[in-house]
């Protein structure tokens, strides 16, 4: 097996125009994210490598939040996760894989986490 590096935010959260139901359309809703990116790795790091031998964590965040288009509505939280997917895949030719776990906290009842995960291949 090759060796891989993993890069992750977890349990970040953003509101995001997303949903079917009436409740939901028209206002954003908050979503909980965890974003994991898979970079090929150097062959060893040292004390002193720089910040480009790896990608910085922020990347992730910005995916999920300042790279949404402003005002469009996502019908469902699989295309809010594959246009982070996307997003990170044209912001580094490094990243090898993302996966993408969005729990909608607004739906939950006795605090279960609902919601999905979507792992892509770069293509």
């Amino acid at each position: 097996m090759a060796d891989s590096l993993i890069l992750e935010v977890a349990d970040f959260e953003h509101d995001v125009l997303t949903g079917i139901y009436s409740e939901e359309t028209g206002k954003p809703q908050p979503l909980r994210f965890t974003i994991s990116v898979r970079l090929k790795p150097y062959d060893r790091y040292e004390p002193d490598t720089p910040l480009s031998a790896s990608k910085n964590y922020m990347d992730l965040k910005f995916a999920a939040s300042g790279a949404l288009p402003e005002g469009v509505h996502f019908t469902l939280i699989e295309a809010v996760a594959d246009h982070v997917c996307e997003t990170l895949f044209l912001q580094d030719e490094r990243v090898e894989a993302v996966t993408v776990k969005i729990v909608k906290l607004a739906i939950a009842e006795a605090g279960e986490s609902i919601g999905i995960t979507l792992t892509r291949e770069r293509r």
